[in-house]
C-alpha cells in the first residue's frame, strides 16, 4: 500500500491518495480545496478511484468532493453523524469562513461509515474507528500499521473542539480509549501537519498525555 500526501487549500489540509502496491486501484481521503494537482496526478498514473472517504465533513476536507466526483465518478463515504453536512454550508463551516471561501455544498454521501466497520478498498481492509470530539462524525482509518486520523490527533497537538459539534471530553476519550490503545509503532497521517506515531504522541503530546 502506498500513501501519497497532497496539501491543499489555504488551511493546508492533508489529502491522501492511497493506492495498492501494484496495479491501478486507489482511493482518496479528504479532497480539500483546489484539488487540481491531485486530479492531474491520478490521471497521469491512470488510476481507477474506488472511493472518496471523508474523515469528517468540515469544508476544508470536503471542498474538492464535487470536482472528484465529476472527474472520476466515485462514491463518497461519510459517518452518519454528519450525513447532512455536505449539503449545509453552516454545518460544514464554509458559511462561517467568508474570508477563506464562498459557501460550499455538494450532494450527500452515497455510503455511511460506522464504528468497527471493515471497509474493503484497493484489496485491503480498513478498520473504521469512530473518533468524535473535533466533530461528531469524525472517523479514523486503520490498516497495516497506518492510521489516517483526520483532525483528531496531530503531531504534538490535537483537533480543536470550539467548532459546532465539538466536545473536548469526547476528543480526549477518542484519543486515550481508542488511538492510544493501538500499537505504538502505528504511523499517524493527520489532517494537517507532519506525520507522527502513536508511541511518540503517548510520550510527548502535551494535550493528551498517556
Amino acid at each position: 500500500m502506498r500513501i501519497e500526501t497532497f496539501t491543499l487549500g489555504p488551511l493546508q489540509t492533508n489529502c491522501y491518495l492511497i493506492t495498492e502496491d501494484t496495479g491501478k486501484r486507489a482511493f482518496v481521503v479528504d479532497p480539500g480545496m483546489g484539488p487540481k494537482r491531485l486530479i492531474e496526478r491520478i490521471r497521469e498514473r491512470g488510476l481507477t478511484i474506488e472511493a472518496i472517504v471523508l474523515t469528517h465533513a468540515h469544508f476544508d476536507h470536503m471542498a474538492g468532493v464535487e470536482d472528484m466526483r465529476q472527474a472520476f465518478g466515485c462514491p463518497v463515504y461519510l459517518h452518519d453523524e454528519e450525513a447532512d453536512w455536505l449539503e449545509d454550508a453552516r454545518k460544514n463551516g464554509s458559511a462561517r469562513w467568508s474570508d477563506v471561501t464562498a459557501p460550499l455544498t455538494t450532494a450527500p454521501a452515497e455510503f455511511a461509515l460506522s464504528d468497527g466497520q471493515k471497509l474493503e478498498l484497493i484489496g485491503h481492509t480498513f478498520q473504521v474507528m469512530h473518533t468524535p470530539g473535533h466533530s461528531p462524525g469524525s472517523v479514523s482509518l486503520l490498516c497495516d500499521g497506518h492510521l489516517i486520523s483526520g483532525d483528531v490527533l496531530f503531531k504534538l497537538s490535537v483537533g480543536r473542539t470550539d467548532l459546532p459539534g465539538g466536545k473536548e471530553r469526547d476528543l480526549f476519550d477518542s484519543i486515550r480509549m481508542k488511538l492510544y490503545k493501538l500499537d505504538p509503532a502505528v504511523r499517524v497521517y493527520p489532517g494537517h501537519g507532519p506525520q507522527t506515531t502513536i508511541g511518540f504522541e503517548m510520550a510527548n503530546n502535551p494535550y493528551v498525555p498517556a
